[in-house]
């Protein structure tokens, strides 16, 4: 070991430039990561393989400017130094350096770190005047050269490079090493890569871009981030998230600041009003806020439409003044991909050096336009593309940018279906031939079988239990079997949940393991679902099928069969067969006594089938009474009942989604649901008991007094009273707030109780007090998730945890964590995220089916346009409606924007009138030369839903009302959820016929290579294969063209 010195210039607390000498270690034993290597290294880890023709050494400007590129994963044996890794970390900030650290530790990415500057024979001083890039550029070659000594030229190195002076100088000094620039080096070793040529195309223009930008200042420059720190500490400056409001993305946004959580006072964010006030920082940033002068606070916007809202803000005594303030620095950027389309080219728009700036118009409203610099500005209009964010000067009204792919043609189902998983950020690739390496096979030819040692490790229930499943007609994933059965001659009742056993096929630490961590949950959509495990597990091996051999982690209970006082808790890792695979509606008609069939008793006799329907009705019927018992006790804790909109997925004979259909109240739903909470409360006391700081629970903390206001004063209108001082007095509460003539009233009240909920979130026990795990909604003081390993990551960890729990029990030892609390709760933070975003991803797959049924009818002469909706809010200039009968909730405007109101006649049909609006507590007025028309809280109204279009961003339902009177239909009124199932499968019918007709289309052209397949970013033709048929045009002889031609219009 070679001690040395390194001097480093710094900046003090005070902004002051500081001579830092610094002890420097040089070793010449420092780990190569190849299996190549003949020196004998000590290589834990990743390890880079020996089968490839050379390795590639980034300089420190290429792990900068283009670190995406490095991230696809066809680019293999990659050697980042330590030099580059540090510029990355000092230039680009913390965000983009973890990025480069999980690049560097995910197994799937062919990439290991080089800790270059302390190896002793690669180790590069710096000179003195030499700039800070020569000298990183000195360190990448000299560490390139080293790797190719120590492999004893068994390897050869390439070095890329964007310094052209770099590549002059080096690329002849060493025969093996050679230094070329990113794009020779793509052209060369990856020429069928085009993604990766793109790309590199987009962010070298980019950076063209960004150094010749004008020096005109837009914003104000961001402080220091030690004047920063030090002003957060004394109180003047305060720190939070950037929340961009979604309906005024212009000149609304909040950030929520602890500092104000203070019970004295109603100030709980700080509202940053226009653009110039929020200082080029972008929804999600972690930014840092000045306040203004009391003289120019201001207060949220209560109307429907922005420039009357805006006109009466001040005036509006229902919006109370907000602390107000500025941002005046970033702590830390949240920039992800966006998805942006290119809007129709004007005389406006910039061109220089064969590019063309174009303003991008992201798909979310509260993103400001993208700068982007492209060739195909022309070509991509009317397209959905990927972008990032590159940089956003002071001097620059907009943020530059650079395009990733092209989605397809903004429309498209696909495209459309595309663009909300990206802005969700979802990525969920096929599972890779490493991770299905993993899985067990279970084939015609190779049946799975019941391990021998497992069976023997295992309590074998097969003989003993009538193990049953109740799921959703078609599920695929059984999570969760039930059992129940007496003891002791009646006097015990043993009650058993059986949930696949997940843990056993995968493996922590696995490649499967991993990727089910990054995705943390399986993604349901209104037409498809991107599954967190492989096929072979969740529809098969792991998924608890009817009639066949299944591991299962179990959790037995002996209950006293009078009182159903738990006498004893079995928890234990279990082999099962279930008996009947049942469906909802099948289990409830077997439990009101109806003549259902079993299709498990079909081949039996009369008398051996009535003796087995008797035992299964029996079974059901004593779960369901044990199950009441167990509501009863969280009913007296104070449990809520809460209400959404529920749907469950139909799929059809080959297993594909084909509806949503809400689910129809049953009994047999709470009795299942009551099971599996009684499961994951006895699993979250078990887990916490054996380690109290690294177990993984699940809470519910109480809803702020404040969110509540929309619901008590809703409800006082109808003359109910609401109590939220307890969960126990708002359930109380909710019971009572009855109304007899309309039983959407309490519905509605659920359902703002549902959003005035604070969210549900998963912790590590060593991260909050033991009062902080208590579940506001389910009344429980202990819970977690055990019961979906299948479809949550989390269960698969805590199924460990139980593991872990169970064998230090048997062994009477002290209990070893399976990961720290700090991990622990890096990776609950992991998953609440990944949670949030399959919800909202959810969520919005449904809004754009609501909005494709409704696109291609005429509101006008379509009876399926016309609806009846129930108003739930008052707004300044009109109301927010709820549609039964489609699930859709949007505002009905009662004053549009030329001033007109809509004046109700005696028959209650409505037009639009001059006059004007007045909104009241639980009323809103419109008078005109009609007279006076009021729409109240809860009132039945008639509108007509009709599709409001964007170019640039997604499309959205409008309601108009054409009467102030319920809607009484002419035809036969079908059940709620037939509307909505229909309106999926009409969507899905319709996608397919376009599919078809595509294909039927492509079927007449010349057929497409290889090639073109890949690369084709949509079903229908786009750039990359529009450019293919060009070319194959001019290749063509004169007298096919016209034919061509005639094929492709």
């Amino acid at each position: 070991m070679i001690k040395t010195e390194r001097i480093l210039h710094l900046k003090s607390c005070r902004g002051r430039k500081v001579r830092v000498v610094r002890e420097h270690y040089l070793r010449e034993r420092v780990p190569c990561f190849s299996c190549v290597c003949q020196a004998g290294c000590v290589n834990d880890g990743k390890v880079l393989p020996g089968d490839l023709t050379h390795y590639v050494v980034p300089d420190a400007s290429v792990a900068v400017d283009y670190l995406e590129i490095l991230e696809f994963r066809e680019l293999q044996g990659i050697v980042l130094t330590q030099t580059a890794c540090q510029a990355v970390q000092h230039s680009k900030g913390r965000r983009q350096y973890n990025r480069l650290r999980n690049l560097l530790k995910d197994p799937r990415h062919d990439c290991v770190l080089f800790a270059n500057e302390f190896q002793e024979y690669s180790y590069c001083p710096r000179e003195k005047g030499e700039s800070q890039e020569k000298w990183q550029t000195r360190c990448v070659y000299s560490a390139a050269v080293w790797y190719y000594n120590h492999l004893a030229g068994m390897m050869d190195i390439v070095m890329i490079t964007e310094d052209q002076e770099a590549v002059a100088q080096y690329s002849s000094l060493n025969s093996g090493v050679y230094v070329i620039s990113v794009q020779d080096y793509l052209q060369n070793f990856w020429p069928e890569l085009q993604a990766a040529h793109e790309l590199y195309s987009s962010i070298s223009q980019a950076l063209q871009e960004k150094e010749s930008e004008g020096k005109e200042r837009e914003y104000g420059e961001h402080l220091p981030a030690e004047v920063l720190e030090a002003g957060i500490k004394s109180g003047r400056y305060f720190q939070g998230t950037l929340n961009v409001s979604k309906h005024r993305a212009q000149t609304e946004a909040f950030i929520m600041m602890e500092s104000f959580s203070n019970k004295s006072t109603d100030m709980s964010c700080v509202l940053v009003h226009g653009e110039k006030n929020r200082n080029r920082a972008v929804h999600g940033d972690v930014v840092v806020v000045e306040l203004l002068p009391k003289s120019e606070w201001r207060g949220k916007v209560t109307a429907l439409t922005d420039g009357q809202g805006e006109e009466k803000s001040g005036e509006d005594g229902d919006s109370k003044l907000l602390p107000t303030g500025r941002v005046v620095g970033i702590q830390q950027r949240n920039w992800r991909d966006y998805v942006v389309t290119f809007p129709p080219r004007d005389g406006t728009q910039s061109q220089s050096r064969n590019s063309q700036r174009i303003l991008a118009v992201p798909w979310d409203h509260r993103i400001p336009k993208i700068r982007i610099s492209t060739q195909q500005a022309d070509t991509l209009q009317d397209h959905r593309v990927v972008v990032r964010i590159d940089s956003w000067e002071s001097t620059s009204l907009y943020p530059n940018g650079h395009s990733v792919r092209v989605l397809g043609r903004a429309g498209e189902l696909e495209t459309e279906v595309q663009t909300i998983l990206i802005e969700n950020c979802i990525h969920v690739l096929p599972f890779s031939d490493a991770q299905l390496r993993e899985m067990p096979v279970n084939s015609p030819e190779k049946p799975w079988k019941v391990d021998p040692a497992q069976a023997t490790e295992r309590r074998d229930l097969r003989q003993s239990h009538l193990v049953f499943s109740i799921d959703p007609k078609g599920c695929e994933d059984v999570d969760d079997t039930l059992s129940v059965r007496s003891l002791a001659g009646g006097e015990v009742l043993e009650l058993g949940v059986h949930i696949a056993d997940v843990t056993y096929f995968v493996k922590e630490g696995s490649l499967t393991d991993l990727e089910a961590r990054a995705r943390a949950t399986t993604y349901y959509l209104a037409d498809r679902r991107y599954d967190m495990l492989p096929a072979v597990l969740s529809a098969d091996l792991c998924s608890l099928l009817g009639g066949v051999d299944r591991y299962a982690m179990s959790v037995l209970w002996e209950l006293d069969a009078h009182t159903l006082a738990v006498n004893k808790v079995w928890y234990g890792r279990t082999l099962i067969r279930s008996s009947y695979q049942l469906h909802y509606e099948l289990a409830q008609a077997l439990l009101n006594g109806e003549g259902a069939a079993v299709l498990e008793l079909a081949g039996l006799g009369s008398e051996e089938k009535d003796a087995k329907l008797a035992q299964l009705t029996q079974a059901l019927e004593t779960l369901t009474d044990v199950a009441r018992h167990l509501r009863a006790q969280r009913d007296r804790g104070g449990a809520l009942e809460l209400e959404g909109v529920e749907v469950r997925a139909q799929l059809d004979e080959e297993r594909n989604i084909t509806a949503l259909v809400p689910r129809q109240p049953l009994e047999v739903h709470e009795t299942v649901a009551e099971c599996m909470i009684y499961a994951n409360h006895w699993v979250a006391r078990k887990i916490q008991e054996a380690f109290p700081h690294q177990a993984l629970l699940r809470h519910h903390p109480p809803a702020r007094q404040e969110f509540f206001s929309q619901l008590v004063e809703s409800a006082r209108a109808k003359g109910f009273t609401i109590d939220t001082r307890s969960n126990k007095a708002l359930a109380d509460s909710l019971d009572r707030a009855v109304d007899p003539q309309d039983p959407l009233v309490n519905r509605l009240l659920r359902m703002m109780t549902t959003q005035a909920m604070s969210e549900a979130l998963y912790f590590s026990t060593g991260a909050q007090s033991l009062d902080q795990f208590y579940h506001y909604g389910l009344a429980l003081d202990r819970y977690t998730h055990f019961t979906s390993p299948i479809r949550r990551y989390a269960d698969i960890v805590v199924h460990r945890l139980l593991t872990a729990a169970i064998a230090v029990e048997r062994e009477a030892g002290a209990a070893k964590a399976l990961a720290s609390n700090k991990e622990l709760e890096e990776m609950a933070q992991h998953i609440n995220s990944r949670n949030r975003a399959a919800k909202r991803a959810q969520k919005l797959s449904t809004e754009l089916f609501q909005c494709l049924y409704f696109k291609d009818r005429d509101p006008q002469t379509d009876q399926r346009c016309v609806a009846d909706a129930v108003i739930y809010t008052i707004r300044d200039d009109g109301v927010l409606a709820f549609v039964p009968e489609y699930g859709v909730k949007a505002p009905v405007y009662l004053k549009n924007r030329e001033g007109q109101v809509v004046a109700a006649a005696q028959d209650g049909s409505c037009e639009w009138q001059s006059g004007s609006v007045r909104r009241h507590a639980h009323r809103i007025t419109t008078t005109s030369s009609c007279g006076t028309s009021t729409f109240r809280l809860f009132d039945h109204i008639t509108v007509r839903i009709s599709v409001h279009s964007f170019h640039c961003h997604a499309d959205r339902l409008n309601l108009e009302v054409i009467s102030n009177k319920p809607y009484h239909s002419a035809e036969p009124q079908e059940p709620r959820s037939q509307g909505r199932c229909q309106l999926v499968q009409e969507v899905v019918r319709l996608a397919e016929e376009a599919h078809q007709q595509a294909q039927e289309k492509a079927a007449r052209q010349p057929k497409l290579s290889r090639e073109e397949r890949e690369f084709c970013q949509s079903k229908t033709p786009n750039l990359y294969s529009l450019l293919e048929e060009v070319r194959e045009l001019a290749l063509r002889d004169l007298d096919t063209v016209p034919q061509v031609c005639a094929t492709s219009a």
